[in-house]
């Protein structure tokens, strides 16, 4: 079999599929033991219920509605390759598709499926309950809900950047207040978030100030007046040096998890002085082959870990491609047609957020690598989608 693949200049390209066998659990046998060397998190996507009113599902009708067999089925998927899991987060579409009951009840369900499966797990806590303008005493409360949430389902907790703090904060003194307080109640050690402006133009200026030196400071000042209230620090800046001078300034005992997915080989990898650990989204249909890569790391055999991981990047840097928001797309692409789920749906109709071709190169770098289980059916679901929008093989 065959595929004539588009191009965004209107020409088709011919793509032979991968071989059965390539895939790298056919390599080496999945094992949940979790890695020695690296704390690594899987930012894990939703799927929908694909037979939701696509007009309610998420877009301000209504409730995001999940296919929770599918969703939990695929962390059971991470847990078997050793990853943890991140749950929701932004690749669970956090504020573009998923309110947060809908994150609530991802949370409670995870964590309950952690603790059956011997799994890890650590959860998003927000404000995104809230809508319109904020006080930050109104932020404060919101993040305090969702923290108890986390704290109560007994997962660790993530505090993401918030869409609100950033409209009401005047200044890196209001950050310091909102997050030194929080830090205070945490019952323990938390993750903090920075999401940069790429992933969500809204929290363009996130710690006080748009000059990432300036803000780099104060985010460097909440870690160190709460050092043991925090776990570590999760970085998604698209910027691999300043990632790389903010781990060095890091108290002791605090991780500092890369989510950069453009460069994270070399992060995870690390330098003579320190390493980044990982809490990635591209990590969701990266899973097997970058647990074979941890596996060699944690062996000692860095380069075995770049020679399986350095070749991915293509791949990332195209579903992570501006607008960058949009990745999640191609993450739920990839997890069809890798079978995890039997469709191409998403809440809040985002598979529609990316083009056939952007789709159609995603297949093909996905495919050469190995990553689908059955380059068959991956193949027939995406001579499916082409047929779906005209394009005759």
């Amino acid at each position: 079999m065959t595929l004539r693949l588009p191009d965004t200049d209107g020409t088709l390209r011919t793509h032979t599929p991968g071989v059965p066998g390539a895939h790298p659990s056919s390599e080496e046998p999945a094992s949940a033991q979790p890695f020695a060397s690296r704390v690594v998190f899987a930012a894990a996507h939703v799927v929908a219920d694909p037979l939701a009113d696509p007009l309610a599902n998420g877009t301000g009708g209504g409730p995001a509605a999940v296919d929770w067999d599918a969703t939990l089925a695929f962390r059971r998927h991470l847990w078997a390759h050793g990853l943890g899991v991140a749950e929701a987060m932004d690749t669970a579409q956090r504020g573009m598709g998923l309110d947060w009951p809908g994150a609530a009840e991802l949370i409670r369900r995870s964590a309950a499926e952690a603790r059956a499966e011997g799994g890890r797990v650590v959860c998003g806590a927000g404000t995104d309950q809230l809508s319109g303008p904020a006080s930050l005493a109104e932020v404060r409360a919101a993040y305090e809900e969702q923290l108890a949430v986390v704290e109560e389902s007994g997962a660790g907790a993530v505090l993401m950047a918030s869409r609100a703090l950033a409209a009401s904060a005047t200044g890196p003194d209001d950050y310091r207040a909102v997050y030194g307080d929080l830090l205070r109640q945490a019952a323990r050690p938390v993750v903090l978030h920075w999401l940069g402006p790429m992933f969500d133009p809204a929290l363009d200026g996130y710690w006080g100030s748009s000059d990432l030196d300036e803000a780099t400071d104060t985010f460097l000042d909440v870690i160190a007046a709460h050092p043991e209230k925090v776990d570590g620090i999760k970085v998604s800046l698209l910027d691999a040096g300043r990632e790389v001078e903010l781990r060095r300034r890091l108290p002791a005992g605090v991780r500092c998890y890369t989510g950069d997915d453009f460069h994270y080989p070399e992060l995870i990898a690390g330098d003579e002085l320190h390493f980044s650990h990982a809490l990635l989204g591209v990590l969701d249909p990266l899973a097997p082959l970058a647990a074979r890569a941890l596996r060699r790391l944690d062996a000692g055999d860095t380069d075995g870990f770049r020679q399986l991981l350095d070749p991915t990047v293509p791949l990332a840097r195209h579903l992570f491609g501006a607008p960058t928001r949009y990745y999640k797309t191609g993450v739920v692409f990839l997890a069809w047609l890798a079978g995890h789920q039997t469709h191409f749906t998403m809440v809040g109709g985002l598979q529609t957020a990316r083009s056939l071709p952007h789709l159609a190169r995603a297949y093909e770098l996905a495919d050469d690598l190995g990553l689908f289980p059955d380059p068959h059916l991956a193949a027939q679901r995406m001579r499916t989608l082409l047929a779906l929008h005209g394009v005759d093989q």
